[in-house]
């Protein structure tokens, strides 16, 4: 986005507003420039003259003369840090321009509906367990991943950590795809090294026609009695996201369906993982409204964290591999449709990315359903992915995250070319750079750096030339 100066705007209001305005006043401080008109936005604020009269002192006489200053800067299309907004960019649920992102890369190439001139990137598990800084912190808290997400200022100081070390494009709310199925009444619990488990997984359906809410109740007020928490935090990191200085897209997040399923009946990715499969089986019925409960409640979950702050969404099918196709098409893929048609029907200008995990089969008709961006794992040929989604959707991953690990052999060197290769075989444009595989906790911060800055740099000399040849 353009970065004008707005002395301008304040020389013409100068003309309307009767008291004096001290010229060394540090709200107009970015030179001279001209401010061209754009269309009125509906959120401005008419604060008139006759109000400024009615000030009792010097101090509120100088705020309100703000108030009238940035009102009409926002009429001319600016905000307040001088930054041109256009209106048309702004998403439709919220014409508010002190709640876009300045850099807005990740938005525009999720839409597809103008080119970018670098490619964006963040990382999945950015925020965590590879960051000194992240284990500093939850020891200085002596707390656990999970007891750290029920307390909004850990989850805003994790989110906070990898955006303050790199130049990612977005920043993305810390949390866990199982949250849901705690709302839910399912226990979880991760004690260290045997990743998550569920120590009382419903066990039929009269168990779980007992212990889950029914559809009817999985509205907005249970989302945010149940997970007020959450929300509290979306909101926490935008204030300090804003306090920082950082103006990047907040991505807010859910697993899918087929995902909390697996988990809530038993299922692990280091046991049990025939289970959820047995389930379709053995309880077809019952699967179905489980899976219409759980799409129901994910689309509140996600709508609400919309509504407060976030600015776009990631639905997580992480357990992709633990379904067949058949099973996939027929249980899963009706869920993820509805909760493309809901999502976008709301918001059609926030993106909506979609990451089957180890199901790559489920892309192509994925990118019918309405999603942005479909992600991809390191299974996928990237020499036919574009293909796949046929220029439906844009694409998002996969890089591989053993190429950080500095054991492996790995250096700056090495993270360059293979970042190449990344844009080189997917291109610059209408591309999320990302992993195929979620950060895992041996990546060096140095290595992670590196790929940040490289496919910054390679992919503007990829469009650099593309543009000049």
């Amino acid at each position: 986005m353009k970065i004008l100066v707005i002395a301008a705007a304040a020389l013409l209001l100068a003309s309307e507003v009767s008291h004096s305005f001290a010229p060394t006043t540090p709200l107009l401080s970015r030179g001279a420039g001209v401010v061209s008109s754009q269309p009125q936005f509906s959120t401005a604020t008419d604060t008139s003259a006759s109000t400024l009269n009615a000030a009792a002192n010097g101090e509120e006489d100088l705020e309100l003369t703000r108030q009238i200053i940035m009102s009409h800067i926002q009429k001319l299309g600016a905000d307040e840090e001088g930054v041109e907004v256009d209106e048309d960019m702004l998403p439709s649920h919220n014409k508010n321009p002190d709640d876009y992102p300045a850099n807005d890369l990740m938005i525009r190439a999720a839409l597809g509906r103008e080119d970018v001139e670098r490619t964006p990137i963040w990382l999945f598990r950015q925020a965590g367990r590879h960051l000194p800084e992240y284990q500093a912190y939850k020891q200085k808290t002596g707390r656990s991943f999970l007891d750290m997400l029920s307390y909004p200022e850990d989850v805003a100081e994790c989110t906070m950590q990898p955006v303050r070390r790199y130049n990612v494009d977005a920043a993305i709310l810390f949390s866990d795809i199982l949250v849901i199925a705690e709302a839910l009444n399912i226990e979880v619990t991760m004690p260290g090294g045997v990743g998550i488990q569920v120590p009382c997984p419903l066990v039929g359906p009269a168990d779980m026609k007992e212990r889950v809410p029914s559809k009817e109740k999985l509205n907005k007020d249970f989302v945010n009695d149940k997970l007020g928490h959450v929300m509290e935090s979306v909101r926490l990191i935008r204030k300090q996201m804003k306090e920082e200085g950082i103006s990047i897209p907040l991505i807010g997040f859910s697993a899918a369906p087929w995902t909390l399923l697996f988990y809530m009946v038993g299922g692990s990715s280091k046991k049990n993982q025939h289970i959820g499969m047995e389930w379709l089986h053995s309880y077809p019925e019952a699967s179905r409204e489980l899976l219409d409960s759980l799409t129901t409640i994910i689309i509140e979950y996600m709508a609400e964290q919309v509504e407060n702050g976030a600015h776009m969404l990631q639905l997580f099918e992480a357990m992709g591999m633990m379904i067949e196709q058949p099973e996939f098409n027929d249980f899963a893929m009706p869920c993820l449709k509805k909760i493309a048609d809901e999502l976008k029907g709301r918001y059609p200008d926030v993106p909506l990315m979609v990451f089957s995990r180890g199901a790559s089969f489920a892309n192509e008709e994925l990118s019918k359903l309405g999603y942005d961006v479909i992600t991809i794992d390191g299974s996928v040929d990237r020499a036919t992915a574009r293909d796949v989604v046929g220029g439906r959707t844009g694409l998002q991953g996969n890089y591989d995250p053993r190429e950080l690990i500095a054991e492996n052999g790995k250096n700056v060197d090495t993270v360059k070319q293979s970042a190449k290769e990344l844009l080189t075989s997917l291109g610059a444009q209408r591309l999320i750079a990302n992993l195929g595989e979620g950060l895992g906790g041996k990546e060096s911060p140095e290595l992670v750096n590196a790929f940040v800055e490289a496919i910054h740099e390679e992919s503007e000399n990829m469009i650099r030339e593309a543009e000049s040849s």
